[in-house]
């Protein structure tokens, strides 16, 4: 019997993994994949953003309605502490321009790699290509080899660490919401968050612009906004702005059935500016060539004007257009295109510990449990504060259960 049993390899359940084992307890780690982390190392491609330097008040707002669960966590693992982790294991860090933390070799794989061998040093076993699929009798977990076996794997306490329902074919397909909702726990449905939404663009626009950026860009939906830039696709519109912005406009899809974004095209002018440029004489011009040249637009923003409708007459109106360009959300894009993915295991069932109220000896960390964040380091860091913390539940679950068995 393991002492602890850690199902899902992914952040959450590699840094409980190093923090559980640094005391010396038998750990074993679990996942369906043939290798760890892949989502992780996915992730790390383009430069793994593993936290922001923000203050913290302001970084803790990131989590909407889960701050008051998450801030206490991130508090006792902060982004700094992330950091040190990361140093302690060979790999500095470093703060972007925009403020965001990557480690200088901008890459995942050479953290994992660091991770991976000290488990190993400490004796920590991982066992690859095995589904998980529910509780056996006295602690217990059941799970099905390649060949479709059953395997049986026994623990004094267990860590789901399985992740949302996001880049499936990386591990995270959410199929365990079942092996849960068996035992009675609550779990919210898992939708896309960090995500495209669906424009019903005219052929036209998707023919001549599928796969332009739109850059700089404001974006609002309802009483937020952001900056950024956005790509504009055959479905509709994707890239960081909008990711920003997708709970919100995934919320108030599933209130109204659609969803407004307000886009500024040109958000470094003001509209008083910008009136008064297009106030010039056309002359002979054609509307595309003024609009270039007086408004500074590009052919994919000028298209999108007239997108929404014929454009207006005069300059203020242009204008106005310009800075508030509205187009309609009607749905986000499936979960398996989005990056991460909002709800999970409701957070009132969880306790303190991040032990699950109903299971005992079974705790939770990571995207399984209902909470959201948008791009930016603010996922990487929740992931890695709810598996330290639920490592340091475990520790004290099990201390307490070793008391428990002493002879009075």
């Amino acid at each position: 019997m393991h002492d602890v049993l850690i199902v899902g390899a992914g952040p959450a359940g590699l840094i409980a993994a190093d923090r559980l084992s640094s005391s010396g307890l038998n750990v074993a780690v679990v996942d369906r994949m043939p290798s760890p982390a892949r989502k992780f190392l996915m992730a790390g491609r383009g430069g793994l953003n593993l936290t922001h330097s923000e203050e913290q008040s302001a970084f803790l707002t990131r989590y909407r309605e889960a701050e008051p669960f998450l801030a206490p966590l991130i508090n006792k693992f902060t982004p700094e502490n992330l950091r040190q982790w990361c140093l302690d294991l060979g790999q500095e860090t470093f703060k972007g321009s925009s403020g965001r933390i990557f480690p200088k070799a901008m890459k995942a794989s050479p953290l994992l790699r660091a991770l991976l061998s000290r488990l190993a040093e400490r004796g920590i076993t991982l066992q690859t290509r095995l589904t998980w699929t529910g509780f056996g009798e006295e602690d217990t977990l059941t799970f099905e080899d390649p060949d479709g076996r059953e395997v049986k794997l026994k623990a004094r306490a267990s860590l789901l660490a399985l992740g949302g329902a996001s880049w499936p074919r990386l591990g995270s397909d959410g199929s365990w919401v079942s092996n849960l909702h068996h035992q009675g726990v609550e779990v919210n449905a898992l939708r896309p968050a960090n995500c495209g939404f669906e424009i019903a663009w005219s052929d036209l626009l998707k023919k001549r612009f599928a796969g332009t950026p739109l850059k700089p860009l404001t974006v609002t939906s309802g009483t937020e906004r952001t900056r950024g830039e956005a790509i504009l696709s055959e479905r509709g519109l994707e890239g960081g702005a909008i990711y920003a912005l997708s709970s919100s406009v995934r919320r108030e899809i599933e209130l109204s059935g659609k969803a407004t974004l307000l886009l500024d095209l040109r958000p470094d002018i003001a509209i008083e500016k910008l009136t008064s440029r297009l106030s010039a004489n056309r002359g002979k011009q054609s509307v595309s060539t003024f609009l270039r040249k007086a408004g500074g637009l590009s052919p994919v923003q000028i298209s999108l004007l007239r997108e929404v409708g014929p454009l207006p007459e005069t300059p203020q109106a242009l204008a106005e257009r310009i800075k508030q360009t509205p187009l309609t959300a009607t749905a986000p894009y499936p979960i398996d295109r989005a990056i991460s993915s909002a709800g999970g295991i409701a957070l009132t069932e969880i306790d303190d510990q991040l032990m699950l109220k109903k299971l005992s000896g079974v705790f939770v960390a990571g995207e399984m449990v209902d909470w959201e964040a948008p791009t930016g380091g603010y996922l990487l860091q929740a992931c890695f504060a709810t598996g330290v913390a639920a490592a340091e539940g475990i520790a004290n679950y099990l201390n307490e259960t070793n008391d428990r068995e002493q002879p009075s």
